[in-house]
């Protein structure tokens, strides 16, 4: 027959932690449990209005829904990623400056300067397809502008057009 002779200190009710960490959130669950604990301990003399029973389960009504709601709008978020073409598609026809890199040995070189054709995609990452035949990551892009107009004319200032009606 095994004596017992010694008692475990952490057995004592003493020894147990008595402080509550209350939670910041409170669910369905709680407010039932709420709810039920009310009904149990209501007073039998007095029991619990039709209207406030009525107005508690329409809380309760509300809450789920809202909680519904929740969840599916978190849902949807989360499924809401957005195409790294779709995401840089209006750099289409826009002017770029962007870091040249040393495809040998990865250092940095000049910053170039080309207009953007097209986007595509590769492994989840855009990349840009350039005018000057080069294809380079969106992350390599220091400045976006728009082009420059291209023209062969010489634009006529002013003080040009005063001296031309003024020869006349």
């Amino acid at each position: 027959m095994n004596k017992l002779t010694t008692i475990d200190p952490s057995l004592y009710l003493k020894n147990q932690t008595t402080e509550r960490t209350p939670s910041p959130n409170l669910g369905k669950d709680e407010f039932l449990k709420i709810l039920m604990t009310q009904l149990q301990n209501q007073d039998p003399l007095k029991p619990m209005e039709d209207k406030e029973f009525i107005s508690q389960m329409a809380s309760f009504s509300s809450l789920e829904q809202m909680m519904n709601m929740t969840s599916s709008i978190d849902q949807l978020v989360a499924n809401q990623t957005v195409s790294p073409i779709i995401e840089y598609s209006h750099m289409i026809g826009k002017e770029i400056s962007y870091q040249r890199y040393n495809k040998e040995t990865g250092e940095q070189e000049d910053i170039e300067k080309s207009s953007v054709i097209a986007v595509s995609q590769d492994e989840g990452y855009a990349v840009l397809e350039l005018k000057n035949g080069e294809k380079i990551y969106a992350d390599d892009v220091v400045k976006v502008s728009e082009p420059q107009k291209e023209t062969g004319e010489r634009e006529e200032t002013s003080s040009e057009v005063d001296d031309i009606e003024g020869s006349e």
